[in-house]
């Protein structure tokens, strides 16, 4: 899959260069590139095809919802382990409608999400470069192809598209918002954020840059201010019925994934920026340009829209980075911001020369396609060779495979009902149906917990008991593998007796 992800962006890129007049003037070729930027980013997504953990805990939250049992992770407890509300609806409404597995329905509509971003990613810098064109000129759509590939080639959405998280379909919201506020749609705008603020905790800062922005635009007198209003009535319409519910059913205002202030993680966004560097290169190199050259007042719109776009990848790269901590690989939490600068950049370029025309053919228009399929190579490159990106998304689908195979383990062979305590209570979860209580570990005085979340060992690991828990490893039957649970303390006997009993997982005592 390497090798056809390289050979993918190979082929269009030569492509997109060999034919960028074309792609300009000719309305069924653009077409038709764009339908092979599509493709690529099908298979550049395919390359990952990992369900993540996060994804796994909202399944089985889908999965209870349809079997009746409500929101909740354990039948009977009402915990609100989980940040994505719409996403967890839209993925329990196939099963409901059709019989659709859940995960497959997860991952499904998160590559068709993924998709959508490449798409509107083309439509929203054609639409922002529109905006800036004198009247009569004719539109400029190669600039669109250029901010889909760019968008295709990052490697965040690729890792994420099928992992059944939320994340595509919140990168999709946040490109429609912007969408809806440069057509002018404020209403349109508002219900977009509420979905977006249902979907994730960083909606929150999408709904205040683009209010903000709208105030702004409105005291300008580029809008008039029925444009805020209805954007907060719209949003309103939709937050304050799942406010409601969510305090009714939880008992609670705030989220419980609520944001905690953990301070500066600077070796986190370092390690973003060497990767996305490319994106940062582009994004830096517009917002000088745009400083630094004048446009006529028809594309201050164009230009507005274009300072939103930057404005919120600052803003969400500052909430993740300050606010929230991200354990996930490939940067989870920052997959926006990618997107978000391929479309400014490329939107960039199409503002500044639709602003202004020349008789002669700019060097610079000759540029966009080699620049956009060099850096998509580069953000290629990221993905295939950073061990941030597909060696520890490999890894990561390791262990949880592993650790699935274990819940299913400890389903069979302890009594129904059991509680357990788990670093990954996803995975662990997966295949245990309903014959456990899964929890995450901080909880106590569970039956047995799993405290790591890496799968098994190659070792046998004989840690130090945990309060009210008595290690307890066990052999992998027929691999050099290991595993270490927690059983309590005062059941540890009989809890090892039980699971002893499973012909593929045999215990060995730890050495006095």
């Amino acid at each position: 899959m390497v090798y056809a992800v390289v050979g993918g962006w190979l082929v269009l890129g030569a492509l997109v260069v060999a034919t960028w007049q074309k792609i300009a003037a000719d309305r069924a070729w653009r077409s038709f590139v764009v339908v092979l930027v599509l493709a690529f980013s099908l298979v550049h997504q395919l390359l990952f095809a990992t369900v993540t953990e996060d994804a796994l805990v909202t399944f089985r939250y889908a999965q209870n919802i349809v079997d009746g049992a409500g929101a909740v992770f354990n039948p009977g407890d009402r915990d609100e382990g989980y940040a994505n509300f719409l996403w967890l609806v839209v993925i329990a409404l196939p099963r409901a409608a059709f019989g659709a597995d859940v995960q497959t329905s997860g991952v499904v509509l998160g590559v068709a999400a993924a998709l959508g971003c490449v798409l509107l990613a083309y439509f929203l810098a054609n639409r922002i470069t529109r905006l800036a064109l004198p009247d009569g000129a004719g539109p400029q759509p190669a600039v669109g192809v250029a901010a889909a590939v760019l968008t295709a080639g990052a490697s965040g959405l690729a890792v994420y598209g099928p992992s059944g998280t939320e994340l595509p379909m919140f990168v999709l919201l946040v490109l429609a918002v912007v969408y809806a506020y440069v057509a002018r749609r404020a209403v349109v705008a508002g219900v977009l954020v509420a979905a977006a603020v249902m979907t994730r905790p960083e909606g929150l800062v999408l709904a205040l840059v683009v209010g903000g922005w709208l105030v702004v635009a409105a005291a300008r007198g580029r809008h008039n201010w029925w444009a805020p209003a209805g954007y907060v009535l719209g949003a309103l319409v939709f937050l304050v019925p799942w406010t409601a519910w969510r305090v009714t059913y939880y008992h609670h205002f705030l989220p419980g994934s609520a944001v905690r202030v953990l301070g500066p993680d600077w070796r986190y966004l370092t390690g973003f920026s060497l990767a996305h560097l490319g994106f940062l290169a582009l994004g830096v190199a517009a917002v000088v340009t745009l400083s630094l050259i004048r446009t006529p007042g028809r594309a201050a719109d164009a230009r507005s829209a274009l300072w939103l776009l930057f404005t919120l990848a600052l803003c969400f790269t500052v909430f993740v980075v300050v606010l929230d901590g991200d354990t996930g690989p490939s940067w989870r939490l920052l997959v926006p911001v990618p997107p978000l600068l391929a479309v400014a950049s490329a939107g960039a370029h199409g503002v500044l020369t639709a602003a202004n025309p020349s008789p002669e053919p700019r060097t610079v228009s000759r540029l966009v396609p080699v620049v956009a399929a060099v850096f998509t190579g580069f953000a290629v490159l990221v993905s295939v060779v950073s061990p941030d990106v597909l060696t520890s998304v490999r890894a990561w689908h390791q262990d949880s495979a592993q650790l699935a195979e274990v819940g299913e383990w400890l389903a069979a062979y302890l009594p129904p009902g059991s509680v357990v305590s788990a670093a990954a209570p996803g995975a662990i979860a997966s295949r245990a149906g309903s014959r456990l209580l899964v929890f995450g570990t901080d909880l106590r005085r569970a039956t047995l917990t799993v405290p790591e979340d890496d799968g098994y060992a190659k070792t046998q690991h004989c840690g130090n008991d945990l309060a009210f828990y008595r290690v307890a490893t066990f052999r992998r039957t027929g691999t050099p593998f290991w595993i270490a649970v927690y059983p309590r303390a005062d059941e540890a006997t009989l809890l090892i007796d039980y699971l002893d009993r499973s012909p593929d997982f045999q215990y060995v005592s730890c050495p006095a």
